[in-house]
Parts: C-alpha cells; structure tokens; sequence
C-alpha cells in the first residue's frame, strides 16, 4: 500500500487526508456500535463520511476527503477511516463519476476499478451499493434545505412527481428522479454524450465549427468547463476579434474557463460575457429537454461545479427564457420549478441516505 504524508487533523501517519469537523445531533459512535459509510469518489478527491443511523436518518460523525490520485484504491482510504473507529459498518454506498455496471465501474482519470463484489469480499458488508455520482446527487436533490438551493423558476410543482438533475463542470452529468411507490427511483445517465441541437442560426454556427475540431458534437462539448472555452474560441474566431491581453494573460496560468467566467460576471470583458450568456442560454435549452423528456413536474435541480460559480449569470440572462422555448408546451414548462444546487457534498449526502435505507431495510 502507497504511503503518503499526512494532513489530517488529528496528525496520524499514513494517507494524506483532510478531516472536517461535523455538527450533528449525533453523539458519536460506541465501540462495537453499528454505521454506515458513504462515499463520492471523483477523479481528484474523494469524501468519505462515517454516519451513526437515527431514526430521522443518517447523522455524520466524521467526513474525510483524500486526494484520489495518490491511493491504490477505495479500499485504501475504506480501512483509513475505518482504522479511526471501532464500529461495525452494516451497510455502505458510494456514487461515482463513471458509468456503474452490474455493481462495478472504473472510475474516469484513475488508474483502478471499483466493485461492489471485492468490497463485500474484504469488509464482510452486509449491505453495498456503487451508484453513479448523478444518482447520488438526485438522492440528496429532493431532501435538501431551503439555505442549500436558490429558485431560479417557483414553478408550481407537482408533489410526488418525476425530477431531473443537470449538473455542468468538468463534464455534463444528467440524472432523473423517478416517482415510485411513494418514493423516488434514481436514474444516471449518460445523456452528456447526446448529440448538440442547435437552436438558431448563432449555434448552428458554433455546431459546424464544433464539429470541424470534434467530429461528433456532444451537448457535453459545449455545457462544460471546457464547453464554456469552446464557446469563447468559436466566437473569438468567427468574428475574428481580438482576444483581450489581459484575458490572454491570465488564462496562461489560470483555468481558462475561471477566468471567462470572472471577466463575465465582473463585467470587465465583453467577448467574455458574451461567451457566458451563449452558455446560459444553451444551459436553460438542454434542461428543458431533460424536463420533457423525463416529464418532471416536480422540478429541475441545477447541480454540478459550475451552477454556483455562475448563480448571478443564470439568474440574470436567459436561461429560463431558453428553458421555457418550447414552442406549444412553454406554458407547461414555465411550471416546472428550477433550482441551483449550492451544497457541494450533495453527492455524499445522496450516497449516505441511500447506505441508511439499505441498512434499515
């Protein structure tokens, strides 16, 4: 097993983790007493968090975040956390950012595997279950506060209808909530590989330059990180306007994408702002067509990295302008309610009530 120095609080040796402190109404866990473990493991870091079960629901008592790249595995940062308690772990989930098939994945940028078979082989766990990180976020979606989300549409929902997730950073993540016997199937999907619709003339444009460079144009290609860059360059080049010297220079040594959005909400650069207002409109289009498609009529959730960052953009552009240009059915999408994620372990916290459902099972 790797070694590698250590940064967690409590100054062990071993794993370079970083402990947070959790405010719960949990005691904390007795020797012997049984838990549950979740985690949301994604290609630079990994959180990991030990929960008592109350009876309202899971109550953390430790979260750990590790570095993904610097273990040999989930297995190692498993028996790190473990290692810091004596509980008995009766049931664990963990959402990942890859496809999960048959219990098993291989998570995107690293270099091992993941399957619920060799976890219930080493831990003895009674209960495991690996989930698509967009699974894990739905989870947590439909149970989050009112100091986690901000409103982008009210809307009029639905109770007990369908949801969907669309969550934009370093890829495009979709995932739908599907109203079940009283409760909420999720369903991950890899819908961030479907192909880019064009809405107007503008797009189509950016679709044929997209599709010189790539081939195959992907919504993903273009509601990313990186799609937020592509949109830059293709206007930068289109009208072949000057990029400022002082966007030019900051993207040299900072995330390209970091510092459109910067510029654009600082409203210091017009090529900038440009470019995240064609984001936000193509952002609004796309989940509209996840709310027909999966007909959810009890919201939209915004999640993923970039949401947050770019909240003052979304609210003031024309992202819900886009979202309801549905033609016959806009009336019915302006009742659709929307809303910003803004908890950003809301994966881990899906992952942990779904351990805890398993674990009362």
């Amino acid at each position: 097993m790797k070694k590698v120095r250590a940064h967690s609080q409590d100054g062990q040796k071993g794993i370079r983790a970083r402990k947070e402190k959790v405010q719960s109404g949990a005691e904390g866990i007795l020797a012997g007493e049984i838990g549950i473990l979740a985690g949301d493991i994604g290609g630079t870091k990994t959180h990991l968090g030990l929960y008592t079960i109350q009876e309202g629901g899971p109550e953390a008592l430790e979260i750990v975040t590790y570095p993904s790249q610097d273990v040999t595995g989930l297995e190692e940062m498993i028996s790190d956390i473990l290692k810091r308690h004596d509980v008995s772990v009766s049931a664990a989930c963990f959402g990942i950012a890859c496809p999960v098939v048959d219990g098993s994945c291989r998570p995107t940028n690293l270099n091992w595997s993941v399957s619920e078979e060799n976890l219930r082989r080493q831990f003895g766990w009674q209960h495991i279950q690996i989930l698509n990180d967009l699974a894990t976020t739905a989870i947590a979606a439909s149970r989050l506060g009112p100091s986690a989300l901000t409103i982008l549409n009210p809307g009029q929902p639905n109770i007990g209808g369908n949801m969907a997730l669309v969550a934009p950073g370093t890829g495009l993540g979709q995932a739908l909530l599907l109203a079940d016997q009283g409760g909420y199937r999720p369903t991950a999907s890899e819908g961030g590989h479907a192909d880019f619709a064009p809405n107007n003339e503008a797009e189509i444009n950016l679709w044929r330059y997209l599709h010189q460079r790539f081939g195959h144009v992907s919504i993903e290609r273009v509601l990313s990180g990186q799609g937020l860059v592509n949109i830059f360059d293709w206007l930068s080049s289109s009208d072949n306007r000057d990029v400022s010297p002082v966007v030019k220079q900051a993207m040299e040594s900072a995330d390209p994408a970091a510092v459109i959005t910067r510029y654009a909400l600082n409203a210091e650069d017009a090529l900038c702002h440009e470019a995240l207002q064609r984001f936000c409109s193509i952002f609004g289009a796309v989940a509209g067509n996840l709310a027909l498609t999966g007909m959810a009529t009890g919201g939209v959730f915004l999640g993923g990295g970039i949401p947050p960052k770019i909240l003052p953009a979304l609210q003031a552009s024309t992202f819900m302008k886009s979202f309801t240009a549905k033609g016959r059915f806009s009336d019915f999408m302006g009742t659709i309610p929307v809303q910003v994620i803004r908890e950003d372990k809301a994966a881990l916290i899906g992952a942990a009530q779904r351990a805890y459902e398993l674990a009362i099972q």
